[in-house]
Formats: C-alpha cells, structure tokens, sequence
C-alpha cells in the first residue's frame, strides 16, 4: 500500500511541468552577454542622468579620500605637539583645529554627493523597471495564443511581477554601489601611489586573487539564481491552477495530492535558493580573509618604514586606512557582482519572453468595409506541431447568410477551424477569404471586428453587469444594452439581483450561476451586432427551457448573417443550411441534416447515438 501511494505520488507530482519552453530546468544560462546588452539599451535613454550618478560618486569618493589624508596630517600634528611639550614648548592647536574643518567639511560635501548619486539612482531603476513592465504588456498583446498554450499562466505571472520586482531591488542596492566601489578603488590607488609605490604594488597583489575568487564563484551561483526564479515560476503556476479549479480538486480529492506538488515544488525552491546564496555568501569571507592578511602585511612594512624614519607616523596611518578602505570596495564588488546574478536570471527570463515570436506582423493592403459574410478556404493546410499535421487540404465555401454547423469528435478541428479564421493560429499553406480578400492581407482588427463570439468557456471580469456588456462596443447606449439582455433572455435574472445592471460582478462572474454567465456573453455578442457569428457550445450551460428561448433568440440574431456553430448536441443543428462533418482534420461530409441522415454516415451514427432509446 505504501509503495503504491509512493508511486502515484511520484506520477502525479511533478507530471507535466516543464521550465522555459523546454528548456532543461538545470541547464546553466548561457546568454549571460545577451542580457547585459539588452540591460544596456534599457539604460540608454538614461546616459545623462547616469552621467549625473557617475559624477556625484566621483566627486563623493575624491572629497572623501581626502579624510585619511587629513586623519594622518591630524596625527603629524598632534606628534609635533607632543614633541613640543617633551621640549617644554608651549601647545599650539591652530593647525589641528584647521585640518578638523576641512574635515568636516569634506565629510559633509561627500555626504550630499552621496545622496544626489543614489536619488539620481532610485529614479533611473524605477525607470528602467516601468518601461520593463510596459514592453511586456505591449509584447503580451502581440504574442501569438500558440505563446500562451505554451506556458501556463504562473508562469507568465511570475516574470511580470517577481522576476521584474527582483532586478528593481536588486539594481537600485547594488548598481550605484558598483560605481561608488570602482570610483573608491581608482581614487585610493592614486592616494597609495602618492604615498608609497612599493607598498601600494603590495596591497595591489590581492586584487588578481580576489577576482578570480569573485568569476568562479559568480559563474557557479548565476545557474541556481536562474533555477531559483524557474521554481517560482512553477510554484506560482502550480498555485493559480490549484485555487483556480479548487472545486474539481476537492470534487476528486486531489487535496493530498496538490499539498505533495506545492511540497516537491518548495523544497526544490528551498534548495536551490540555499545553493544559490551559501555559493554567493563565500564570497566576502574569502575574500575578507585575503584582505587581512594583506592588511597584516601592510602593517608589518609599514611598522618598518617608520622605524628606518623613511615616512612618517602620520603617513603609514593614512596608508593602512587606505589599505583597508581599498579591500572593503574590492569585497564588495565580489560580493555585488554574485548578488547582481539574480538580477541577470531574472533578466534572462524576462528577456526571452520580450524576445519570443510575435504574431505575423499585419498587413493593411486591403480594408474589409460592410462585410456580407462570404468565405472561403482554399486548400488549407495547418499543424499544432510540424510532425503531426491536423487539417489537409481543407476546402470549403460559405455563402453569406448562411448557418454552418461543425460536428465531429474531440480533437476532429472544428474549434481549430475557427481559430484559423480568427486569425488566432497562421495557416501553413493554402488562403482563407472573407468576401474574397485574403484575410491575411487586413489587419487582425478589421478582420475580427466583423465577428462575433461566444464560446463555451464564459470570460467576465471583475466590474458591474453593464459594463461587462457594454465590453463588446463601448458605445452602446443603455437602451441597446438592455434590449440585447432581453433578446439573450438575460433581462429577467438581471433585473431579480439587487442592483440591477450595476450588479458587481466577481473575478469571472463567479457570483453568478454557469448558465446567467453564458447568457450575459450571448448577450455581450447580440450587442456587438456583427455580420459574422461565432457560437462554439454557446447553449451547453443553459437548462433545456433557457436554451429553446436562447435557440429562438439566435435564431432572430442569425437572420442575414453567416453563422458558424460548433456543436455536439445535434438537435440545437437541425435548421443549419450546412451541417460539415469533420474528423482527423478533414470534412468527411457536408449537407443538410435530412441529407446527411439518408447518407447513412458518420453524421447518422453520431445522431442515433445521441437520440437511441
């Protein structure tokens, strides 16, 4: 019992997922000068106001390095004194007083050049970040709906908001501290050199080591931030699927088996995080540890200098606090650069979503006006996946006013069919026309606004009844809003709820019933009044008495127009002008459903197994 319960756990716990359209979730990233470059022209637009921050941390570091300079004069100054009182000569503190004023001084213009450079800073990452956000709403908008069966909803989600809040945090830390450390490091290695040069090679003989450290470490702690990021995704995904359809988990009791999913899902989560920071978090004691020992050397020949009387007290204190402000920039650096790792998977995930392939750019040859509803399709050839094609061949003529019903099995194409006349999927060969114009030769927008749809699955979002209606053309007076509720037979229930119209609606209309829901889309569709109709199962959640009025009101709707309906109950077909037979991608009969019953085909094997006692 227990290794069957092991065994559907392992079968059911990560089945299915996949990470980055295909990609090997451990795979390491290897666009790491891609995403730099894009990073780049992201900040270009900001080069002044970056210019601005550059120059705000140099003149920050240049004023500040001057404090230990005066510290050693200080301590020059104060071992003059102390000489002079050995030699019974009375103290003098002008010269400290003085040197403590250009401290002060210089502590203070360091301070304000700090805050300039890191409010500069703020406004250019948040920037950089609100454009980020923008470019993947258009792009959202422009990808194909292939993009959107591809990867799942969590996912998508978690490169909107966690990918795109974790480079804003970890940019507005970290960039502006890059800049002030490589404007640190140059400044004090002039002060050193100034100095002294030999000394200055010896605290320079570190810097090879630490880099080093700092490369392989990054180049290891950059795949687990990326397979961090990965497991977000697929944690959030699995949490929208879960909550989403929590009715269907708790009708199968699921409930064990979702809790072992999130668990598997966040202990890899937890352990790759703990991998990604432990390897990044070597870097500062390492490179602490080598500091100090060049620290302790610095001391050391700086200890023997004074005694040789070749520099002064004053001079070897300057030195080693530059020596230990030069290692502190350095760490930091190493320790920025495996922080800023996180930023670039982040980075990587959100580029290649902004680089993914659009739909088929527009073309606005032709312009589709006052559409009569005549198509076509010519030798139509299409394919989810190259190696397994679902439609050959495909012809077919529809005159205009006429009701074009498509039955046939799960998986026969008859919803695919639409999509291609959509324009939602690209044909791979052949031509579909819509009053004889190629419709790949019109824009998406002229093309589906001749069309009206509604599909089986009711889309409603969270606002009022009227303005869900009202969705489908904005410019819909209240009086043609309230006299498609009632051609849809919505009126009724609509005017029952407490508010009327102005009813609030839940996130998809969840406070309302399956079957009211239909009916406002039907309704939504009615308003829209469009020459071309969509129905795919637009009855199947209605009781039998709402679907005969729903059925006459259509019927009234479809008057004049050309009409496809995708069906499986065949009573809802019986009127059609054209009933098509679809399986395995093709049209294996058409005609009316008198004809089609004396044919004695698949459309009269489907009918009698629907109405067989």
């Amino acid at each position: 019992m227990a290794k069957e319960k092991k065994e559907r756990k392992r079968r059911y716990s990560l089945k299915g997922r996949t990470t980055m359209q295909g990609k090997n979730p451990h795979e390491k990233p290897n666009d790491f000068k891609g995403t730099v470059h894009n990073f780049a022209l992201l900040f270009k637009p900001h080069r002044i106001r970056f210019a601005i921050v550059i120059s705000a941390s140099i003149l920050s570091t240049i004023i500040g390095l001057f404090g230990p300079l005066f510290l050693g004069d200080i301590v020059d100054a104060i071992q003059a004194q102390v000489h002079a009182k050995l030699s019974g000569q009375p103290l003098v503190f002008t010269q400290i007083n003085k040197v403590l004023i250009h401290l002060v001084i210089v502590y203070v213009i360091s301070v304000i050049a700090t805050y300039i450079q890191h409010f500069v800073m703020a406004g250019i990452v948040q920037k950089v970040v609100y454009d980020m956000r923008e470019k993947i709403n258009n792009k959202l908008s422009r990808l194909p709906l292939s993009y959107f069966d591809a990867n799942t909803k969590g996912e998508i989600l978690s490169k909107v908001t966690n990918d795109i809040d974790n480079i804003g945090n970890t940019l507005q830390n970290n960039l502006s501290q890059i800049i002030t450390s490589l404007a640190t490091i140059i400044g004090i290695i002039v002060m050193m050199f100034i100095i002294n040069w030999r000394m200055t090679l010896l605290t320079l003989s570190v810097v090879p080591i630490s880099i080093t450290i700092s490369v392989i470490i990054a180049k290891r702690s950059k795949k687990y931030f990326r397979r961090q990021w990965d497991c977000t995704g697929e944690i959030n995904s699995h949490i929208e699927e879960m909550y989403s359809g929590h009715n269907i988990v708790k009708v199968f009791d699921h409930e064990e088996i979702a809790i072992n999913e999130f668990d598997e899902m966040n202990d890899e989560l937890y352990k790759v995080s703990k991998k990604a920071q432990f390897i990044a978090g070597l870097v500062m004691p390492l490179l602490d540890f080598l500091n100090n020992i060049g620290y302790v050397l610095i001391s050391v020949v700086g200890g023997i200098y004074v005694l040789k009387q070749t520099l002064s007290l004053g001079s070897i204190s300057s030195f080693i606090t530059y020596s230990k402000l030069f290692t502190q920039p350095i760490s930091n650096i190493g320790n920025v650069v495996n922080l800023l790792q996180s930023a670039l998977a982040s980075g990587e995930r959100i580029f290649e979503l902004l680089e993914a392939d659009e739909e088929v750019e527009d073309c606005n040859e032709c312009v589709l006006e006052n559409a009569k509803g005549y198509i076509s399709f010519e030798n139509v050839n299409f394919s989810y996946s190259e190696d397994k094609p679902l439609i050959e061949n495909l012809n077919l003529d529809v005159k205009p006013g006429q009701l074009i019903a498509i039955v046939g099995p799960t998986g026969a194409g008859k919803t695919t069919i639409v999509n291609l006349l959509m324009r939602f999927y690209e044909i791979n060969s052949g031509k579909i026309c819509v009053d004889g114009i190629d419709i790949t030769k019109i824009t998406r927008n002229n093309l589906r606004s001749v069309f009206g749809m509604v599909l089986q699955d009711t889309w409603l979002f969270k606002g009022t009844i009227i303005e869900n209606l009202r969705y489908s053309k904005e410019n819909a007076t209240d009086d043609e809003i309230f006299e498609a509720a009632k051609s849809a037979r919505a009126n009724h229930f609509i005017s029952t709820l407490p508010d009327g119209y102005n009813t609030m609606l839940e996130e998809d209309g969840a406070n309302l019933s399956q079957g009211q829901r239909q009916l406002l889309t039907i309704a939504r569709a009615i308003l829209a009044n469009p020459p071309i109709l969509i129905l795919d199962e637009a009855t199947s959640s209605v009781d039998t008495r709402t679907e005969v009025l729903i059925q006459k009101a259509m019927s009234k709707l479809m008057e004049g127009r050309t009409s496809f309906v995708i069906a499986h109950r065949l009573s809802t077909i019986r009127d059609a002008d054209v009933i098509l037979v679809m399986n395995d991608g093709k049209i294996v009969e058409q005609g009316s459903h008198e004809q089609l019953l004396k044919k004695g085909g698949e459309y009269a094997t489907l009918y009698k197994s629907q109405f067989s006692n």
